[in-house]
């Protein structure tokens, strides 16, 4: 009888150092884990489809077919032309993407996006100049070049950083 009880007491010895050390092996798992980087909160898609939506968002200057979009009120900007209701058609644009910018790319040092720079440049000067936040070495960019109007296109480059 003795026997039977010291071979089971052998046996759960043995059972427990198993458990213990399959729980040191996840814990040593989990600690990694949670120190591992976090991947790029940032895709180069989004920002290449944030430059296409904004483009096609209609603004408050009207022409005499009502509101504008931002790709036609670029042209306009370049042309320095003024809106039906009298306003400045630059001061609409970067009133426009600021507010887009601001709340699309939301910024901080506790979100995944530390800061942000949109550049609507034309062949002969530079149209809109947006940046907020931290500029690092980390950004996802795109560009999109507007076909010519009147001779002259448009650059438009946005970064992210991260």
């Amino acid at each position: 009888m003795i026997n039977k009880n010291k071979k089971a007491q052998e046996e759960m010895v043995g059972f427990a150092v198993i458990v213990i050390i399959v729980a040191i092996i996840i814990l040593f798992l989990l600690v990694f884990y949670i120190k591992s980087p976090q991947k790029a909160s940032v895709e180069s898609y989004e920002v290449n489809s944030f430059i296409q939506s904004f483009l096609q968002y209609t603004t408050e200057c009207e022409d005499y077919h009502g509101g504008m979009s931002v790709q036609e009120l670029i042209f306009e900007c370049n042309d320095n032309n003024l809106c039906r209701n009298e306003r400045n058609s630059c001061d609409v644009l970067s009133s426009t993407l600021r507010g887009i910018t601001e709340q699309s790319w939301q910024i901080g040092e506790e979100r995944p996006v530390k800061g942000y720079e949109l550049k609507i440049m034309s062949s002969s000067k530079e149209l809109i100049f947006l940046k907020e936040g931290n500029i690092t070495s980390s950004y996802k960019g795109g560009l999109q070049i507007l076909p010519p109007k009147y001779g002259e296109s448009m650059n438009i480059t946005f970064k992210a950083y991260y």
